[in-house]
């Protein structure tokens, strides 16, 4: 059963301030993409922070295969020019398999449990330094 496509607030670094990621295009199966863009970030779709996620099952369908990008620009504007480009990209992604003989309660504890250490604010703070913590 596929989730319906929408919006998607969640907040900005001072943990206060929302923000926006509009969906853009929602997944028209396995393997195509649903994406996110937040637009009041950038004055170009390039210049947007974006979310992808995609899903798909193996070969004997078992396991479902999340997977997502994330994207989010630097720009910078030229002197001589008054141009606007990237100058650096903030990357991530990842995967998961979903089994699909687990227990929904197991699934459903074991999804909370993984984005809400992701979530944790030491390793946001290891990815903010950029070193795993020590």
């Amino acid at each position: 059963m596929a989730t319906s496509m929408a919006d998607l607030t969640v907040k900005k670094a001072d943990e206060t301030t929302n923000i926006v990621y509009a969906a853009k295009a929602a997944s028209a199966g396995d393997r195509v993409p649903a994406i996110w863009k937040s637009t009041t970030v950038g004055t170009a779709p390039a210049h947007n922070p974006t979310l992808a996620v995609t899903a798909r099952s193996n070969a004997d369908g078992k396991v479902r295969r999340m997977e997502f990008t994330y994207t989010y620009p630097q720009t910078a504007v030229s002197p001589a020019d008054g141009s606007i480009s990237v100058v650096n990209l903030f990357q991530g992604s990842g995967s998961f398999a979903i089994p699909q003989g687990m227990p929904q309660t197991d699934l459903n504890e074991a999804v909370a449990q993984c984005f809400n250490c992701l979530a944790a604010t030491l390793v946001k703070t290891a990815f903010k330094d950029g070193y795993a913590p020590t």
